[in-house]
Order: C-alpha cells, then sequence, then structure tokens
C-alpha cells in the first residue's frame, strides 16, 4: 500500500474524525501505533492541519465506515493519480499540466508559510527558476492575481519528506549564521567593559 503524500496530516484527521483504532490508522498512514497515540493525545504533530484523504481521493467515507464497522479489518486505499504524481515529482519526470500551473501556488505556499527557506533550495523543490520566485516574492509575476497558495506536496510537486529536510537545512543554516554574530557581540561587549573599567591603584609604600 502507498502511504499518503502527507501521512501525519492525515494522521491527525483520521483521529480528529473518525472512530479508526491507532492501529488502523497507523497501518493506513505507515506510521507508529505509538506516534498515533500521541497524536491523540496531543505531544506530537499539535501544530499540523489535518487534510481529509476523502477530498484528496485517497479513501472513500465507504471505507472509514467499513473499518468503524470492523475494528479488525484494514484500510484499502484508491489508486491515485496523486501517488503517481508525487513519484514522477521525485524522480523528476514530465509534470502534468495542472501540475506545471500549479508551480507558482506552490512557490507562494512556501514563501508563506516557510519563510526560513532559500530560493536555491525552492528551485530544487518545485524545479523552478529564482527569476520567478523573485517576482512571486515581490508580486510582479505576471499571473500574480490568479495565484492561490497551495501545498506543493498536496499537488505532488515534492514529497513531505523532501519538505521536512528542506526546512531542517534552512534552520540548521540560520542557527550557524547566528552563533557567530551572538559570539562577536558577547566579545565586543566584554571588551567595551573592561575598556570603561577603571585601572586598579598600585599601594605606595
Amino acid at each position: 500500500m502507498t502511504a499518503p503524500l502527507m501521512p501525519k496530516a492525515t494522521a491527525v484527521w483520521l483521529v480528529e474524525n473518525t472512530t479508526l483504532t491507532f492501529r488502523q490508522i497507523a497501518e493506513f498512514c505507515e506510521l507508529h501505533e505509538l506516534e498515533i497515540q500521541a497524536i491523540a493525545d496531543g505531544d506530537v504533530a499539535f501544530n499540523i492541519l489535518g487534510v481529509s484523504p476523502i477530498e484528496t481521493g485517497q479513501l472513500t467515507i465507504e471505507e472509514i465506515r467499513r473499518c468503524e464497522a470492523d475494528r479488525k479489518a484494514l484500510l484499502q486505499a484508491n489508486e491515485l493519480e496523486r501517488n503517481v504524481k508525487a513519484k514522477n515529482a521525485k524522480a523528476k519526470k514530465m509534470l502534468s499540466p495542472s501540475q506545471r500551473s500549479d508551480k507558482p501556488c506552490a512557490i507562494l505556499w512556501i514563501i508563506k508559510n516557510c519563510p526560513e527557506i532559500i530560493d536555491s533550495q525552492i528551485c530544487k523543490l518545485i524545479g523552478t527558476t529564482k527569476p520567478t520566485i523573485e517576482a512571486i516574492r515581490t508580486g510582479s509575476h505576471k499571473d500574480m492575481a490568479n495565484i492561490r497558495a497551495k501545498n506543493p506536496v498536496a499537488v505532488g510537486l515534492c514529497t513531505e519528506k523532501d519538505l521536512d529536510k528542506a526546512i531542517s537545512i534552512s534552520k540548521a543554516r540560520t542557527t550557524k549564521k547566528e552563533k557567530p554574530v551572538k559570539e562577536k557581540k558577547v566579545k565586543e561587549t566584554k571588551a567595551k567593559k573592561e575598556k570603561k573599567a577603571p585601572a586598579k591603584k598600585t599601594k605606595k609604600a
């Protein structure tokens, strides 16, 4: 079975909107059962917005009801074009016309929701160019009036794993840059204090 494009977000929705067991949700989302319990307890994924597998076409309401009635049954995912899109995106194969038109929307989503991701990473994730990113960032894109932010994972332009990796790399880079600056300020402050401190008077014999 192919896991949802956004397994954690899907798990959040299933926990909040169904009476499925942790095991059923874990099996469908390809996550550990303890992780599903942690989501239900609010210990993890509390900042993740749930994504309905019904709206994305991964499950039918009938399939969910069937498994709610039989706690031993396992959810069977639909055959999705989205799963094919995800594989194509990872393999860098030709995109569908709808995916190509969704690129500006995906760029806008990243700029709004993941500002720490730098342009070179956006280029790699979405398969775009820096001038296009800059045009969307400044609002000068020729089709700006029609661009609506869309999660790049949801439209199959990258995987959740790739997006999380890009965010982690960007945060690590930012932390690395901030550290020398802080150290420099501490040294400057220390030097100023030493300069201002009055010289100790020596006692005369």
